[in-house]
């Protein structure tokens, strides 16, 4: 790995494209409700380096490795706590494999998620015993080559302070995204304007943060707008929002984002000044390349208002209101307006 690989990338370009979901379009390839992806690293490494390549082909200037939940205490629960070393380094080598064959640069992320416990004083995890274990997920996500590490869907304080903790000692920049809920805050009750300062405190060596995951397209842009005025100027945000809303349809979790509401997401994410635009759940090859047709033709324009981001992706949580520091809502004539205005649109 070259140490001035992320360095140069962010010199050379005003915004990056990070890849889309991993465990919805590995479903589509025969994954197993309750299955763990990362033992697909060893059984499966064919199909998890042709999501990469799908991707890479699609935009993607960052991929995320199949190693989100690699720590020993989510592997434990498909009694492969002792395989962390294998799994996240055989995760690291397949994407790596994958970008250095690229035409372009193409940057590996080592994606670290929650351990899936509570962590005191709430919770029984001591933060200490949580850094060691993402400090032995972070080490062989290094070995096995590894630009950057990547902590996404934090939702508590500690949580955080003990992956930045861990991260750290490998060496390596990192990247923080916590999720957030319907109130606007993530299930810790963290809201985005204290997450800024909490990134800036706990997370050493951060290179970019932000938010991924959440509820919908539109909630994430308002919970980056939040972040955003509360940010320092040479911050670098991340914005990797779901496909539109989760559905239940027929007995399957089903995302309501077309390709042209991520696009247009992807376009009013760079508006408010994300440099780093990605999708989380839901989000396929087909969506990752529309919005890098987006992105490629975009003229950035004046941060857009909450107002104008519910006009283009639908509606936002009063929590999402809130965080930006509004707490009226709209008359319920104007909501219904609207709706009907972006149903046409989708159409």
């Amino acid at each position: 790995m070259s140490p001035n690989r992320w360095e140069k990338i962010l010199d050379e370009r005003d915004w990056l494209l990070a890849d889309g979901a991993t465990g919805t379009n590995y479903f589509a390839m025969g994954l197993q409700s309750g299955d763990s992806p990362e033992l697909w690293n060893v059984d499966h490494p064919e199909r998890v380096a042709s999501l990469h390549r799908q991707f890479v082909e699609s935009g993607a200037d960052i991929i995320l490795t199949n190693s989100f939940g690699g720590s020993a205490y989510r592997l434990k629960l498909h009694q492969a706590e002792s395989r962390v070393s294998e799994l996240n380094s055989a995760a690291a080598q397949i994407a790596r494999g994958v970008a250095d064959v690229s035409d372009r640069q193409v940057i590996v992320a080592g994606s670290i998620g929650p351990t899936g416990e509570i962590l005191e004083p709430v919770g029984s995890l001591s933060i200490s015993d949580a850094a060691a274990a993402f400090e032995e997920q972070a080490a062989a996500l290094v070995e096995g080559g590894v630009d950057l590490l990547w902590l996404e869907t934090m939702s508590s304080k500690e949580e955080l302070q003990a992956a930045g903790v861990g991260a750290a000692k490998a060496g390596v920049p990192i990247v923080a995204t916590m999720t957030f809920d319907t109130n606007g805050s993530t299930m810790m009750g963290v809201p985005p304007a204290q997450l800024v300062d909490i990134y800036h405190q706990t997370v050493p060596r951060l290179a970019a943060y932000g938010a991924n995951c959440g509820v919908g397209a539109a909630d994430l842009v308002g919970t980056i707008a939040a972040m955003r005025r509360h940010a320092s100027a040479d911050d670098i945000l991340v914005a990797k929002g779901n496909c539109g809303i989760p559905q239940f349809v027929d007995g399957e979790i089903k995302y309501s984002g077309t390709p042209e509401l991520m696009g247009q997401y992807a376009c009013l994410a760079r508006d408010i000044g994300a440099r780093i635009i990605g999708g989380c759940c839901g989000t396929t090859p087909i969506h990752l390349a529309a919005m890098r047709d987006a992105l490629v033709a975009h003229q950035v324009r004046t941060p857009p208002e909450i107002d104008t981001i519910v006009e283009i992706l639908g509606p936002v949580t009063a929590g999402t209101r809130t965080a930006c520091g509004l707490t009226e809502s709209l008359p319920e004539t104007d909501r219904n307006t609207r709706r009907s205005r972006n149903s046409r649109r989708r159409k």
